[in-house]
């Protein structure tokens, strides 16, 4: 062979390998990521330090496919089997409904999902433990936690006689066990309980606008998707309305709020976000136990309280894991 084309070939070939090692690599794992409104900054917090802790980085060797149902409950299942036929590696869900939409839509895509309640009770494993199927994730105890945030508001009001309790009606399951858990405590404390229902913003004003008549002496508001995408206008309102708020969610008493006890969901999203990765590595969400939420959160908004003339208890203080001043 001639020197010249013996060249030729070699420097073709040189060209040739990279195209063809780049051909071989695997293509970047997706991830779909299903929610009921816009994904909040602690979910996506917590999340991504989950999965950087795996050993992922979205946009280095992960992509995230976020899809929010933009609050309209029933857009859920349509966008859970779109993820199901994109034929993404994980689907990750916040909410029960979304949960189910995911479960639904697939048997063979794991499912991680974060809840408010025991999943077993719900149907969607069959057990803490050991969960079978393509389903696993976090509970996140919000609904087992409303009975001790109606005794922390009472004990932050101790002359409270009534008090409204906000739920947000599309979301049946979280609204009802709430109202259950509220209604039982309050018979214990001789509390008389006003409940609002609301699932947009426009309900939310309507509800307010209903203590002109009948004014409660604290407004308690449930968890879920809603409250917290509406946390600055639930604060908003509380303040226009002088009543004070309790909520489960630390956001909504970051923009406003007096009061809020729940889960850590930074910290809960960011177990999901490392169950992902190890998904994404080879392990099956059947032998993937159920993760029990853990680390929960008393924070007093201390700002909002001098604005409503509220002495906070030295033994609420004492109790708070932080007091925003």
């Amino acid at each position: 062979m001639r020197r010249r084309e013996f060249i030729t070939l070699l420097g073709g070939a040189a060209t040739a390998w990279p195209l063809a090692a780049r051909a071989q690599q695997p293509a970047m794992p997706v991830i779909g990521f299903l929610a009921p409104v816009a994904t909040n900054e602690g979910q996506l917090r917590g999340f991504h330090q989950g999965l950087k802790r795996a050993g992922f980085v979205e946009g280095e060797n992960v992509s995230i496919l976020y899809r929010s149902a933009e609050n309209e409950i029933d857009r859920l299942p349509a966008l859970a089997v779109d993820l199901a036929r994109r034929r993404v590696a994980v689907i990750v869900t916040s909410g029960q409904p979304a949960a189910f939409a995911a479960k639904n839509a697939t048997a063979m895509i794991p499912v991680l999902f974060a809840v408010a309640e025991d999943p077993v009770r719900l149907g969607l494993v069959a057990s803490l433990a050991r969960p079978g199927g393509n389903l696993t994730g976090v509970n996140i105890f919000a609904t087992e936690l409303v009975a001790k945030r109606l005794v922390l508001l009472r004990e932050l009001l101790p002359a409270a006689a009534r008090v409204a309790v906000l739920v947000d009606a599309a979301n049946k399951t979280i609204a009802q066990r709430t109202l259950q858990e509220v209604e039982s405590a309050a018979r214990a404390m001789d509390l008389q309980i006003q409940v609002l229902n609301a699932s947009n913003g426009r309900e939310i004003g309507a509800a307010f606008g209903a203590f002109e008549r009948e004014r409660p002496d604290a407004v308690f508001v449930s968890i879920g998707p809603l409250f917290t995408d509406r946390r600055v206008q639930l604060a908003t309102l509380a303040v226009r309305h002088m009543i004070p708020m309790s909520s489960g969610n630390r956001q909504i008493t970051e923009v406003g709020g007096l009061m809020s006890y729940g889960t850590n969901i930074a910290d809960a999203f960011r177990q999901v976000g490392d169950y992902a990765g190890r998904i994404l590595k080879g392990e099956k969400p059947a032998d993937l136990p159920v993760v029990q939420a853990t680390k929960f959160e008393l924070v007093i908004n201390a700002e909002t309280a001098r604005m409503f003339g509220i002495t906070v208890p030295p033994s609420l203080l004492a109790l708070a894991d932080e007091v925003i001043d």
